[in-house]
C-alpha cells in the first residue's frame, strides 16, 4: 500500500511540473516508491534490493501510476486526503526499514537514520527530479518526525517490547507530530538568518 501511494504521489507531482509523457511519469513514479528503500538497503548491504528481488513491487507501482491516470482529476483535489496518507506512508515506512537495518545488525543510531532514509528519500529525489525544493528543506517537521520515530521503536525495542506494541506506538508517535506540527506552524529554529550572517561580518562604526 505503501509503495503504490507513493508511486500515485510522484506521478501527481511529475504531471503537475512538466506534463510529461507516461514513461516520464512512470519513472517519477518508480523513483519516488523505491527510491528511499533502495537507497537503505545499498547502504547496509542488504541484496538484493526489494523490488528487484519482488517484481510485485513493479507490479504494484505500474498499476498504480494506471490508477492515478484514470481518477487523476479526483486524486488532484483530495489534497487532505493525500497528506494523510503521506504521513501513514512516511511513519510505516520508518519502521520498516529501521527494523531491516537491525536485522543487518547495524548500530542503532544508524538504523534510525536508515529508517528515515526509507521515508523521505524517494520523495526527495523526486521533487530533485520535478525541480522543485525537497520538503526537508521546507518549513515543516518532516524528517524530524521520522527520526524521533525510529528512535522510540529502538528504545522500546531495547526493553523487549512487543513487536506488533512497539511498530504501533512509533508509528502513531510519527504521524501525531507530523500532523501536530502541520497543522500550528511548527517548525526547527533556523540554522542561521542570512541578514545576522551579513551584520556579524560588517566593520563596527561609532
Amino acid at each position: 500500500m505503501g509503495t503504490g501511494f507513493f508511486a500515485m504521489s510522484g506521478a501527481l507531482a511529475a504531471n503537475k511540473k512538466s506534463k510529461p509523457d507516461w514513461f516520464g511519469v512512470t519513472f517519477i513514479g518508480f523513483i519516488t516508491s523505491i527510491g528511499g528503500g533502495s537507497l537503505r538497503d545499498m547502504l547496509i548491504g542488504a541484496y538484493p534490493l526489494g523490488w528487484v528481488n519482488d517484481v510485485n513491487f513493479v507490479y504494484v507501482i505500474m498499476a498504480s501510476i494506471v490508477l492515478t491516470s484514470i481518477f487523476y482529476n479526483l486524486l488532484a483535489r483530495l489534497k487532505k486526503t493525500f497528506f494523510i496518507l503521506d504521513t501513514l506512508g512516511i511513519s510505516m515506512f520508518t519502521i520498516l526499514g529501521t527494523e531491516k537495518a537491525l536485522q543487518h545488525h547495524t548500530h542503532y543510531v544508524v538504523a534510525a537514520i536508515m529508517g528515515m532514509f526509507s521515508a523521505i528519500m524517494g520523495g526527495v529525489i523526486r521533487d530533485i527530479l520535478t525541480n522543485e525544493v525537497p520538503i526537508i528543506f521546507r518549513k515543516e517537521i518532516y524528517a524530524t518526525a521520522c527520526l524521533a520515530g525510529a528512535l522510540i521503536y529502538i528504545l522500546m525495542s531495547h526493553f523487549y517490547f512487543g513487536r506488533v506494541t512497539c511498530l504501533l506506538f512509533s508509528t502513531l508517535v510519527i504521524m501525531v507530530i507530523r500532523l501536530i506540527a502541520v497543522k500550528y506552524h511548527l517548525s526547527l529554529p533556523k540554522f542561521k538568518e542570512i541578514q545576522d550572517a551579513i551584520e556579524e561580518h560588517q566593520p563596527h562604526t561609532k
